[in-house]
């Protein structure tokens, strides 16, 4: 196992408002574990992730929220956590808009923080959606048909000509009022009049409309890809997987999700860092469409929550691997990890209860001996499509194979705490989802919750026969919260 040169602290930054985000908890036990000071400057104290043992202190985010067109609040707040903490440290942006802010400020913060280099407002770029069109068309990355409307009547017949329903997307995402009725992130448009209407909002949303072709969701549809770079785009660790269950069901986060080499999607995420010269770490999502063909959907310049899917035998994920380079130090060279399975086990069994499927147990992905570079593209393609082979006795080696996001026995406070606020603040609404629900459905979710590990009864897949027929459009954000009171 590689040993670390631990001196260095880190700072996880999230300033998105979402106390129940797994993925910064997995930052603060991924660095945690290997001796690692880490800080966290969050909003609402850290909801479970502040429970910790891994975490030394929250910090406050910037006063009054942060404008990111005018990040000098956010400044002014990490000066005086680097103050606290009386060195310099790796930090790390947990979302969007952390992430575009910090690359805003960075060139003043050299000297307290160790932070990714991204030229020209690299972040803001390529989480604008319509500058991720453009760079999809010219680099030749299948992306789904966009057009971006300069009038109403444009956005009508634009939507008329990309096949009822369409997707509309708002540019800039960040950019959104707290609270504007009906505006949110992404919308499924039934209408010509509503793509009108939606157009004539655009000033107060902030940012430019787009409409895209609607991709229905199903069996073996959304993948992403995850990778960590050093400077000029070099990987460091990445790989591409399969969401296995979202929520909302078929449409939103990763509730399950398996490190699936593909060498199609690892080959676009691969050349989109080359091209961009994209340090550090990025997450992409993907979905197939009818011809088979994986669209690039979304680009997220910052770790994905379930980033700790993809880690090698020897413990290593795309965080510690920014860290190694970011202090100077050797990333070892991956090895392994083709094959694991993620669970958010919340979401898991919000899922599960609203219908979702639980995927089947996968055929089991060798290790590979020789390591990878980056993607593990080496891999057989299309590995595990759903094969349910015989069961086996589990052996130590297959063990680590499931990361829970929440569940750990060496750190059960922040998965006691967000027990609790599933049982007390979710109650209403659980209550509700229950509903119907036949007792052996119940029995299931809650299994999840009590033992989170994977389960093998040859149920079918979303979108597969026995599930839900009629596919159900993308949801309205990349990290819905079906928890949190807004």
């Amino acid at each position: 196992m590689h040993a670390y040169l631990n001196h260095v602290p880190a700072v996880v930054l999230r300033l998105d408002r979402n106390p129940f985000h797994h993925g910064t908890l997995g930052a603060v036990r991924s660095l945690g574990r290997k001796g690692v000071e880490v800080h966290a400057v969050v909003e609402a104290g850290g909801g479970p992730m502040g429970r910790s043992r891994y975490l030394r202190a929250v910090h406050p985010g910037p006063v009054g929220g942060l404008d990111p067109e005018a990040p000098e609040a956010l400044l002014e707040c990490l000066t005086d956590v680097s103050e606290r903490i009386g060195r310099p440290a790796v930090l790390i942006a947990m979302d969007d808009l952390s992430a575009i802010a910090v690359s805003r400020v960075a060139p003043t913060l050299r000297e307290r923080f160790r932070i990714p280099h991204q030229p020209d407002n690299l972040p803001a770029r390529v989480a604008d959606k319509a500058e991720l069109s453009r760079l999809c068309a010219r680099w030749e990355i299948p992306h789904p048909e966009t057009v971006i409307p300069a009038s109403g009547a444009e956005a009508a017949e634009a939507a008329w000509r990309l096949g009822l329903p369409v997707i509309a997307k708002w540019s800039r995402p960040w950019l959104l009022p707290t609270g504007a009725d009906g505006l949110r992130s992404t919308m499924l448009v039934h209408t010509t009049a509503e793509a009108r209407r939606l157009y004539e909002r655009s000033a107060e949303a902030g940012s430019r409309l787009l409409l895209q072709r609607f991709l229905p969701a199903g069996a073996d549809t959304d993948w992403f890809f995850h990778g960590a770079f050093a400077g000029g785009g070099r990987p460091l660790l990445a790989g591409s997987g399969r969401k296995e269950l979202s929520w909302p069901v078929r449409t939103g986060l990763t509730a399950v999700g398996r490190w699936l080499p593909d060498p199609a999607v690892e080959e676009a995420g691969l050349r989109l860092a080359e091209r961009l010269g994209y340090q550090g770490i990025l997450d992409l999502d993907f979905r197939r469409d009818e011809s088979g063909c994986f669209r690039l959907v979304d680009f997220n310049p910052r770790p994905g929550a379930q980033f700790r899917l993809f880690t090698d035998s020897s413990g290593l994920d795309v965080v510690q691997a920014m860290y190694l380079d970011l202090t100077g130090q050797q990333v070892p060279q991956p090895s392994g990890g083709p094959g694991r399975v993620f669970v958010a086990e919340n979401y898991a069994l919000l899922a599960r209860i609203r219908g979702g499927s639980m995927p089947r147990r996968p055929a089991a992905v060798p290790a590979d001996p020789a390591g990878s570079a980056g993607a593990s593209a080496s891999s057989a393609p299309g590995a595990d499509r759903g094969t349910a082979p015989k069961r086996a006795p589990k052996r130590a080696a297959e063990r680590g194979r499931l990361e829970t996001a929440w569940f750990a026995a060496d750190d059960l406070l922040p998965f006691l705490a967000m027990l609790g606020a599933l049982l007390g603040r979710g109650a209403g609404k659980g209550v509700r989802a229950l509903r119907g629900v036949p007792e052996q459905g119940r029995r299931t979710a809650l299994a999840v919750v009590r033992a989170p590990r994977q389960r093998g009864r040859n149920q079918p897949e979303a979108g597969s026969a026995g599930s839900a027929s009629r596919p159900v459009p993308p949801g309205a954000s990349a990290e819905p919260d079906e928890l949190v009171t807004r």
